[in-house]
């Protein structure tokens, strides 16, 4: 088995108000989990984990990048506005853009695949084209189709210049459709959950000992693993309740390593389950930075 390398890696930080990240949770409870600001705002991460197996750079997701003109870029706190940091933040470790070999989409709402497309800046400058040139994209066929057609509820969360921009980039993966590449198949589990968006597509990367689970928005950082707390973002809640419940025990039992986009301080962590049956976040991982899997 090839030996494969994790490597946490920044997109532009955003605000978002915490009464709708954390759903029916009231503000006295989740406020001692992350501080909000005087808008009631809690900090975000849009973090994506780089997988170095075998001289493949695997990346999944790209975050929420800079594209949104300056008033949208401020409904939406996103901070340095002006540059893409995904491509700064790899740049800084030795990286570039046209290095990535596969971009691995989760779900196609804005702060999980903005990053794909030039900063707004850069646009007005005349860029236009996706940021990892030669990156074959892979993305799951139900959230392809929910990207395609949204519902009225979240057809704000979708990018309909950036859906035609990867069908005529001609290097679209959509799974299970189209056969997983052969370089990835044998270390690679997808696996599909519903609560938060249709198909949302989770990574399984399996290492030797142990595997990472992408957790894109079924677990969005450290205080969502407790069962019961989810997103007013979710489509439906108690069906990411139903989900985390089902995988947990497997996570549990194989040793997954949890990766989290969103959480302010922590890239990932193991699962425990204590006495009283409830679930943490253990063994937590500020950064990863080439772990070894």
């Amino acid at each position: 088995m090839s030996e494969i390398k994790l490597t946490s890696i920044e997109s532009n930080r955003q605000w978002l108000d915490g009464g709708s990240m954390f759903g029916n949770a009231p503000r006295s409870v989740w406020q001692r989990w992350i501080e909000p600001d005087e808008q009631d705002r809690i900090p975000l991460a849009c973090r994506c984990l780089l997988i170095e197996m075998g001289g493949l750079k695997i990346l999944c997701e790209t975050g929420i990048g800079a594209f949104f003109e300056p008033k949208l870029a401020a409904r939406y706190g996103v901070q340095n506005p002006d540059q893409n940091m995904l491509i700064e933040n790899l740049r800084a470790l030795g990286h570039s853009a046209d290095s990535i070999d596969y971009v691995i989409l989760s779900h196609l709402h804005f702060d999980h695949a903005g990053g794909l497309l030039p900063s707004h800046k850069d646009q007005q400058a005349g860029q236009t084209e996706l940021v990892f040139p030669k990156a074959k994209f892979i993305v799951g066929e139900q959230a392809w189709q929910r990207a395609l057609n949204p519902h009225s509820r979240d057809r704000a969360s979708f990018l309909p210049e950036l859906n035609q921009k990867l069908e005529e980039s001609g290097r679209m993966i959509i799974v299970p459709r189209d056969p997983l590449p052969r370089d990835l198949k044998d270390h690679i589990e997808f696996i599909t959950t519903d609560g938060h968006t249709p198909g949302q597509l989770h990574t399984l990367f399996r290492g030797k000992d142990q595997s990472v689970f992408f957790c894109g928005d079924l677990v969005p950082g450290l205080a969502w693993v407790h069962v019961p707390i989810t997103m007013g973002y979710d489509r439906y809640a108690e069906k990411v309740i139903d989900e985390k419940s089902g995988l947990y025990p497997r996570a549990l039992q194989e040793h997954w390593l949890l990766f989290f986009t969103h959480d302010p301080k922590s890239a990932a962590a193991y699962l425990t389950q204590s006495s009283d049956g409830k679930y943490h976040g253990t063994e937590v991982q500020e950064t990863l930075r080439r772990f070894s899997l």
